[in-house]
């Protein structure tokens, strides 16, 4: 299956999808964090670029499509921001994926993103943290927690960051990268990433049964 791993991170969804079985193409707009990917993932094909654009261009190309797109001006933080004056508009690009891909898209697909601190404008699907817009049933999953990290090391912050390394399964301590507990905070739990990727497949190969046998009544 030909899958489109959008605003792809270091690949916290991706970490427990076969490799072998799909041909995975990641976009990332970040060179440090694409480089990370593609270390970890080398059977991947992994593109530099506005992973917003790119959907625009190519969604047709791809049979599952998974987009984590940029959560800070959705999030609850707003809520305080807002009060200390730090005044802005939610991105809207997240809706107009979520428009695109429910209108024309004939795969499956899913957009992930937090619980946003206003009532979401398209309804959406809820597991553990987050909320999904997707064209099949999410799995119900308990996420890793990946909160609890810090500004600065101090009070034992530094163990928090490892810990949650663990949980997560990576070891990111070969990579010079300067921030590494926000690469992690915008990981999705793997567990839950392959358990999405499954559902979705369950119904691609259905799909396919069903379409197969049709042409053989013929």
């Amino acid at each position: 299956m030909k899958i489109l791993n959008l605003y792809c991170g270091i690949g916290g969804n991706r970490k427990l999808w076969d490799g072998k079985a799909h041909d995975i193409t990641a976009v990332e707009l970040d060179p440090k964090i694409a480089y990370i990917y593609k270390d970890l993932y080398p059977t991947d094909t992994v593109i530099i670029a506005d992973a917003h654009e790119y959907l625009l261009n190519n969604y047709s190309n791809f049979d599952f499509i998974w987009a984590s797109p940029p959560c800070p001006t959705h999030s609850g933080t707003n809520h305080f921001l807002n009060a200390q004056g730090v005044i802005r508009y939610p991105d809207m690009s997240l809706y107009c994926e979520i428009i695109l891909l429910q209108t024309f898209f004939r795969g499956k697909f899913v957009i992930e993103n937090v619980k946003p601190y206003y009532k979401p404008l398209i309804n959406a699907q809820t597991s553990g943290r987050h909320l999904f817009w997707a064209n099949f049933k999410i799995p119900n999953i308990k996420s890793v927690k990946i909160g609890g990290f810090h500004s600065n090391y101090k009070n034992g912050a530094r163990g928090d960051i490892k810990g949650n390394l663990a949980k997560l399964g990576f070891n990111l301590d070969k990579y010079n990268h300067p921030n590494k507990d926000k690469l992690l905070r915008n990981c999705v739990s793997p567990k839950t990433g392959l358990a999405i990727l499954e559902s979705a497949l369950n119904i691609y190969n259905n799909n396919n049964a069903i379409q197969i046998g049709l042409f053989n009544n013929l």
